[in-house]
């Protein structure tokens, strides 16, 4: 990157790079099988198949705004892990009160239990390491 200090090109990680690759895996999950749900069956579950392609933008979101560095960035990242955890607790909570609602699953239904709960523990994650990230940003170096 031209007129990029070395140490500002590439923010991630340890922690960092596993959320990047964990997004990434859950964005190529959510859009793809989004994409074959309404493009078959959108009929059945038209809000579930949506949300999942919600989901899956978000995921995108999220991994590019993880993966590069500056203000700009942190900005998406902080907004779409903050989406992600909403959408998470607001959608599971619907399709437990209401199943009808859910005739078929969302990524985020039943706060992720299709895929392990990681959709309900990934964004307190990122928050978590945007945040540690930011007071580390802040702290003069010692």
């Amino acid at each position: 990157m031209r007129g990029v200090p070395v140490q500002q090109q590439r923010r991630t990680t340890g922690l960092g790079r596993v959320l990047v690759a964990l997004y990434a895996v859950f964005a190529v999950a959510a859009v793809s099988r989004a994409a074959v749900q309404i493009a078959t069956d959108f009929h059945t579950a038209p809000v579930a198949y949506l949300l999942s392609a919600f989901a899956g933008v978000v995921y995108v979101l999220a991994t590019v705004g993880l993966g590069r560095s500056g203000p700009r960035w942190r900005r998406v990242a902080w907004v779409a892990c903050s989406v992600e955890l909403l959408g998470v607790l607001a959608v599971g909570t619907l399709s437990l009160t209401d199943p009808a609602a859910f005739p078929k699953a969302a990524v985020w239904s039943h706060f992720g239990s299709g895929y392990g709960y990681v959709p309900v523990v990934l964004p307190i994650l990122g928050l978590v390491y945007l945040r540690r990230e930011a007071r580390r940003a802040r702290t003069p170096d010692a």
